[in-house]
């Protein structure tokens, strides 16, 4: 293996090195690869790569970096949205073979990598893996060791997962960390790019193999055909994050910080909504005289009570079966609000078609029917949770939005509640746009036409995929949740392995939080669970259910509880737990520190708070509350968490 050692003034210009079978060895600050064969990165003293090969199909062959004969390698240096790093390239070349490339960017604490083919003549492929690793059981050490299982979006009432390393392959969407429960070290893989490509992360062969790639098509992505294929004189994969972090959490949040990088952040000024959701207990039998004593009830009996967002101002929101309003109902709603000092919010489906009546007309678009919307699989109508799937390119989309957005503004409507979107992602036998040639380009295409024409309007997602994430200010964290200890525990399921991804939206959504049927903890849990996730949402029938009604009046009124709703998620204490962890925390700016400890069981919970995994000033007394009771709590005394039930301490430092 050849060693090159390279100054600091001799990496102002590149270098390269070509030949068959050498190798090479490049050290810069706290970087350092070696290269030979695969690919071998260090941080400092932390192993980021090891054995690292790339590889992607050209028709049904699979090719692999070691299938070159030859290489040649280049620095550079480089600025840009991440910082200043350096960039390593690798060029292979075969006389039988595309140009492949694999290049890496490295910044402070983490390196992105990605590959391209290219040929003169085309290249089309549908796989394509820049991170290959065979010695992945030489990265994180400890008998702790787990994965995380990200799902590709939140239909289904999927759930997140931590899950203990074994022989059984393992796939996470997107994104994983592998990391050791004990001592919290872990290395975080995943997708920055979500502009072309669906992406995963498998674990193979006792825990060993990884590939973190761009292509993946499969029943968790709610797709019937392969994944589309790209073509071009040359094709790129989406850039991989691989960071080594002290703590896996922070991994986790640093990969989300860099997703807003690549794509930012719709924006917002205001404050995080809170409010209320006519699906929870009325759904379809919402109607103009309910819906408008409930828009009472909030401005005469929560809103002089602390249950507002910063602003002082509610978002009251209809959901599906709004459409059984007339126009001057929807104005009339949507006025009552306002003069409430509510903002007026309502719901909709931009890629679907829940008729599944490929005959009907398509409304205000008459030279369509729905049959020429659909997205087919293999010549046939794409169904998922009882709707067609339609194609976000097809003209006919655009002109109903258009017609959507025309009749909300119209009746004064600033807040849009969108729903099954992963309709809009599914890869498809074609699109109407036939330069587009997979589902996530088909769903950026919509999603961009969605976020120009709703500009003027706030845009919380419901069913839909984790990524892209630029289009709407939150997004719901989880599948529908609603007022049992079961709803509490699958929210947080959600909020202990997806809190991060309120760094890629403004905020998480917890759903809509009902009261009705459940014992008083279960409704403490519950509301403990929206207050700490981001959006809280209530869903009850405050027009006539008195138990709901009565039940608001004590449990909406805590100001310390509602205070705590500001959109900044809380993130898990540890994160050992394959189901959900039960114990959440959240420092604030000012020093304070919350937890929340959930007992999701029958039985009560006795719990100990643990000043080592809290972080808190080992040299400082804390005055402790909990939040609920109000009752003051000493800090090294065992506390006790009825059964589904939750307490919410707060410490301040004195």
């Amino acid at each position: 293996m050849n060693v090159i050692r390279i100054s600091t003034i001799a990496l102002l210009a590149s270098m390269a090195l070509t030949g068959c079978g050498r190798g090479a060895n490049v050290t810069e600050e706290d970087w350092k690869l070696a290269f030979d064969k695969s690919v071998d990165i260090r941080h400092g003293n932390t192993w980021v790569v090891r054995g690292m090969t790339a590889e992607y199909k050209l028709g049904d062959r699979l090719v692999n970096t070691q299938a070159y004969g030859k290489h040649s390698f280049k620095e550079e240096r480089i600025k840009d949205g991440f910082g200043k790093g350096k960039k390593w390239t690798i060029t292979y070349t075969d006389p039988a073979l595309p140009v492949l490339t694999q290049t890496f960017y490295l910044y402070d604490d983490y390196l992105l990598t990605d590959i391209s083919v290219a040929s003169d003549s085309g290249v089309s492929t549908n796989y394509m893996a820049p991170v290959v690793m065979e010695r992945t059981d030489s990265l994180i050490c400890g008998e702790g060791r787990r994965m995380l299982f990200i799902p590709f979006d939140n239909d289904a009432w999927i759930r997140f997962a931590s899950r203990p390393l074994s022989a059984d392959t393992m796939r996470s969407y997107e994104v994983t960390s592998i990391y050791d429960a004990g001592s919290r070290r872990g290395i975080v893989i995943g997708a920055i790019d979500h502009d072309r490509w669906k992406n995963a992360v498998d674990m193979t062969n006792s825990a060993k193999t990884l590939r973190a790639y761009s292509g993946v098509a499969d029943a968790l992505t709610r797709d019937r055909l392969p994944h589309g294929r790209l073509s071009g004189r040359s094709v790129t994969s989406a850039r991989m994050m691989i960071g080594v972090y002290s703590d896996w959490r922070e991994g986790m949040e640093r990969f989300a910080s860099a997703n807003a990088v690549v794509a930012h952040p719709r924006k917002w000024d205001k404050s995080m909504p809170v409010g209320w959701n006519s699906w929870g207990a009325l759904a379809f039998k919402v109607n103009h005289a309910n819906s408008t004593r409930i828009s009472d009830f909030f401005a005469e009996e929560l809103q002089n009570r602390s249950f507002t967002n910063a602003d002082g101002v509610l978002y009251i929101g209809l959901d599906s079966g709004w459409n059984s309003f007339s126009e001057e109902e929807l104005k009339d709603f949507a006025d009552r609000c306002r003069r409430n000092n509510q903002v007026p919010c309502i719901y909709w489906t931009p890629f679907t078609d829940w008729g599944k009546n490929p005959e009907g007309q398509v409304p205000g678009v008459g030279q369509y029917k729905y049959k020429d919307l659909y997205i087919y699989a293999n010549g046939q109508p794409q169904e998922l949770d009882g709707a067609y799937a339609i194609d976000p390119t097809h003209p006919a989309v655009r002109a109903m939005m258009e017609q959507t957005h025309e009749l909300f503004k119209r009746c004064g409507y600033e807040y849009v509640k969108m729903d099954f979107m992963t309709h809009g992602r599914m890869e498809a036998d074609r699109w109407y746009d036939r330069s587009i040639t997979t589902g996530t380009e088909a769903y950026n295409y919509g999603m961009h036409l969605l976020d120009s024409i709703f500009s003027d309007m706030y845009l919380n997602l419901s069913i839909s995929p984790i990524f892209p994430a630029q289009y709407a200010q939150s997004r719901r964290i989880a599948c529908d949740a609603w007022n049992k200890i079961k709803d509490t525990e699958y929210t947080m399921n959600a909020l202990s392995y997806g809190w991060w991804i309120d760094r890629v939206y403004q905020y998480n959504d917890a759903d809509h939080v009902v009261l009705r049927d459940a014992t008083e903890g279960e409704n403490r849990a519950r509301i403990t669970s929206s207050a700490i996730t981001g959006l809280f949402i209530m869903g009850d029938d405050f027009s006539a259910d008195s138990m709901a009604i009565s039940r608001a009046r004590r449990l909406l009124t805590n100001a310390d509880i509602n205070r705590m709703a500001t959109g900044r998620s809380f993130r898990p204490l540890v994160g050992d737990n394959e189901q959900s962890e039960s114990v959440f925390v959240r420092h604030e700016d000012n020093g304070d520190v919350y937890l929340a400890v959930f007992n999701y069981g029958d039985d009560k919970r006795v719990y100990r708070f643990d000043r080592g995994l809290m972080q808190l000033d080992r040299g400082a007394g804390y005055d402790v509350e909990e939040l609920w009771s109000h009752a003051k709590v000493g800090i090294d005394d065992v506390v006790e968490v009825p059964g589904k039930d939750v307490k919410v301490f707060r410490f301040k430092k004195i």
